[in-house]
C-alpha cells in the first residue's frame, strides 16, 4: 500500500487535535495532513497563534505539516484517506454540503457515536449514504483520551478493518513514542463497543452523583461489560475477546477517568441537574447522550437483556428520578 497517501482529519474538537498531533509525529513537510475546521474564526486563531484556541490548547500546531480548510468538499477532493472526528449528532449536518464522489476513499471513524435518527454506526453511514465499501472502513477505538495524548502519556489505540492492510497503514501513522497500536478486523464490535461505553460511562458518573462508592461501581461496570458483549454478540457474532483493550479497557477508562465528558455529564445529572442544563455547562458534546437513544431503538429488534442502558435512558428520555431508577438497577446487578 502506497504510505505517502494524503490523510485529512475532519474535525475541530479535542480529540481531531490529539489525532492531528499523533500524524505530525509520522508526515513530513512535503506531504502535509489536510485539517478541515468548519469555524474560519478558529482556523484564523490557529494561524496566529499555532493553538487549537478552543481544545487541547497546549498541543502546538506544525503550520509547516498542516493545511487549514474551512471547505469540506476541497478537504474531501484532495485527500485520499478521511479521518471524520466530527460528533455523530452534527455528522449529517456537515456530510449534506458534500458533493464529492467518496467511493474510492478510505473512510476512518474516529467518532464513537451513531448517527442519530438513522441509528447506523458510522461505518454504516457511509456504506449506505457514500457508497464506501466495507472493507474501505476504518475504526480507531481506545482505550485513550485526548487529554493525555496532549500530556504524552502512554496511550493504546486498537485499529479496525476488514482489510488489515488498511488497518495496519492507520496505525503506522498513528503510532508514536507514547502511542502503542494493534489491529483487528472487528469493525462492528469495536464500533458498537466505543458507542456503549459511553452510555456505561453516564451510569457511572450518576452513580458516582448519587454518592454510590467504589464497590458497587465494580459490580456496575463487570454488568457494563457483560451487557457490551450481549449486544455485540448478536448484532455481529463473531470471534472476539471482549477482555482486550479496545472493548474492556476502553469501557474502564471512560467510566473512571476525570477527562471523561460522559463521565461528567453523568455525575452532573446525578448531582441534581437537568439534562440541559448539564449539556449547557459543559460546552462539550456528550456522545453517551445520543447513542443511548440510538442503542435503545436498535435493542427493540433484538430485544437483548439491557438493564443499565434501560434504566439510564429512562432517566435521560423519560425524565424518571435518576435515585429511582438506579435504585431499581441495584436489585438487577450480580
Amino acid at each position: 500500500m502506497d504510505t505517502n497517501k494524503k490523510i485529512a482529519v475532519l474535525g475541530g474538537g479535542s480529540w481531531a487535535t490529539a489525532i492531528i498531533k499523533m500524524l505530525f509525529e509520522n508526515v513530513s513537510p512535503d506531504n502535509k495532513i489536510n485539517w478541515y475546521i468548519r469555524d474560519k474564526e478558529v482556523i484564523a486563531s490557529i494561524k496566529e497563534t499555532q493553538r487549537n484556541p478552543k481544545y487541547l490548547s497546549s498541543v502546538e500546531i506544525d503550520l509547516d505539516k498542516v493545511n487549514l480548510h474551512s471547505d469540506i468538499n476541497q478537504t474531501i477532493n484532495d485527500s485520499e484517506v478521511l479521518i471524520f472526528v466530527i460528533p455523530s449528532a452534527f455528522l449529517k449536518k456537515a456530510m449534506a454540503e458534500v458533493s464529492t464522489d467518496m467511493s474510492k476513499k478510505m473512510v476512518v471513524s474516529a467518532i464513537k457515536g451513531i448517527v442519530p435518527d438513522e441509528n447506523n454506526i458510522i461505518g454504516e453511514y457511509f456504506n449506505k449514504n457514500f457508497d464506501v465499501p466495507l472493507s474501505s472502513i476504518v475504526v480507531i477505538a481506545g482505550p485513550c483520551h485526548a487529554e493525555e495524548v496532549a500530556l504524552e502519556r502512554l496511550s493504546y489505540l486498537t485499529i479496525a478493518s476488514q482489510d488489515l492492510l488498511k488497518a495496519e497503514f492507520i496505525a503506522n501513522k498513528l503510532e508514536t513514542r507514547y502511542i502503542k497500536t494493534t489491529i483487528s478486523d472487528d469493525i462492528y464490535g469495536t464500533e458498537y463497543s466505543s458507542v456503549l461505553k459511553n452510555v456505561f460511562a453516564i451510569a457511572s458518573g450518576i452513580c458516582h452523583g448519587l454518592s454510590y462508592g467504589d464497590n458497587f461501581q465494580a459490580v456496575l461496570i463487570s454488568n457494563a461489560i457483560q451487557e457490551i458483549k450481549r449486544f455485540v454478540d448478536t448484532v455481529h457474532p463473531i470471534s472476539r475477546d471482549i477482555k482486550d483493550s479496545a472493548y474492556l479497557g476502553d469501557l474502564l477508562v471512560t467510566s473512571y477517568s476525570k477527562f471523561s465528558r460522559n463521565r461528567t455529564f453523568g455525575m452532573m445529572i446525578g448531582k441534581g441537574y437537568s439534562v440541559r442544563s448539564a449539556q449547557l455547562e459543559m460546552n462539550m458534546v456528550a456522545e453517551g447522550y445520543y447513542a443511548v437513544n440510538c442503542i435503545y431503538e436498535i435493542n427493540k429488534k433484538f430485544n437483548i437483556y439491557m438493564p443499565i442502558t434501560e434504566a439510564i435512558y429512562n432517566i435521560i428520555y423519560n425524565n424518571k428520578p435518576p435515585s429511582f431508577e438506579i435504585k431499581l438497577l441495584t436489585d438487577k446487578l450480580r
